[in-house]
């Protein structure tokens, strides 16, 4: 999320590195010559290497991405136009985000749906600290998961929508916080929503030889439910920093495979993971769209597989 009520606790990041070990054989061939022609015109279109463009390993024409963005706090009605040049779904928040007391988003969804956004929609889930035991943790998710039921269906959502439980710690989650989740999941998917999870997918080093993301934790976690995953990983790469491409990248480059939606930069940038993509960045550290000549919105970029990842658009 934005940087109101950011509570990320991340340790050491990987990187990955994509290798195309190919090699090449040269050898002597004698041909007379009024025949080299005639044997090229067959031999190189077998043979021609396919030119990737800088950015292929990105979204292509087969399978499209699409660029979204998220914040705390609603830009305001006069942004939505502005906004909606560059992106195509917004985040949506169901109940007040990390560290408010308020829920600005609240009300507006059919005026974003009239703009043509898709969405993401969002609820706030707990830190592992309010988790004391695993009947508090089942308490709480029974607690949450239909606030945020409640929440959607008075904001218009039908069901099944998707909805992400933001989870804002790094790495390795404990024993109880995976009960809540799986608590929430269930009864969100009760009350006829779909469940998901924002979360980390930027490797923690806990070992030696041994590192892990939240979404690798959760998955091994929930090994029987269909969970959607919107991951966020703004290390420079893969994360093309604040960028706004036409061609955006896919969310499976972004450290998770299964990943429907992903969250590549944030603002203000984290200076600990976007050195090398700084300069994409306003000098103030944050990330503005295109059209905010006036930098009002800081804001994060995401891609996904879906213009409409929470399927939200629906009537009710």
């Amino acid at each position: 999320m934005d940087s109101f009520g950011r509570f990320r606790r991340l340790s050491r990041t990987g990187r990955h590195s994509f290798f195309l070990p190919i090699r090449f054989r040269r050898r002597r061939i004698s041909l007379v010559p009024a025949a080299l022609p005639i044997l090229l015109a067959f031999l190189l279109p077998a043979l021609a290497i396919p030119h990737f463009p800088p950015g292929a390993i990105q979204g292509s024409q087969s399978v499209p991405a699409y660029l979204g963005f998220d914040r705390n706090i609603y830009p305001g009605d006069t942004a939505i136009p502005i906004l909606r040049k560059t992106f195509v779904f917004t985040g949506y928040w169901l109940s007040p985000p990390p560290g408010e007391k308020s829920n600005t988003w609240s009300g507006k969804r059919e005026l974003l749906r009239s703009q043509g956004f898709g969405f993401l929609v969002l609820y706030r889930g707990r830190d592992s600290s309010e988790l004391k035991s695993e009947a508090v943790a089942k308490r709480l998710g029974t607690e949450d998961a239909a606030g945020a039921a409640t929440s959607a269906k008075s904001e218009g959502f039908s069901d099944g929508t998707i909805i992400f439980l933001d989870v804002e710690e790094g790495g390795r989650l404990p024993a109880n916080y995976h009960t809540y989740l799986r608590t929430w999941l269930d009864e969100v998917l009760k009350a006829g929503y779909r469940g998901g999870v924002y979360c980390s997918a930027i490797p923690v080093k806990e070992e030696a030889n041994v590192t892990i993301t939240t979404v690798e934790d959760i998955r091994a976690n929930t090994p029987s439910r269909d969970v959607a995953y919107w991951s966020y990983n703004d290390v420079c790469p893969p994360s093309p920093g604040c960028a706004f491409p036409k061609n955006p990248p896919l969310p499976s480059i972004g450290g998770a495979s299964e990943a429907a939606v992903w969250q590549f930069a944030q603002s203000p940038r984290r200076k600990e993971y976007t050195s090398r993509c700084r300069a994409t960045y306003h000098r103030d550290g944050n990330c503005y769209a295109p059209g905010d000549s006036a930098h009002a919105w800081f804001l994060d970029v995401n891609s996904a597989t879906s213009p409409d990842p929470s399927n939200g658009r629906k009537p009710e």
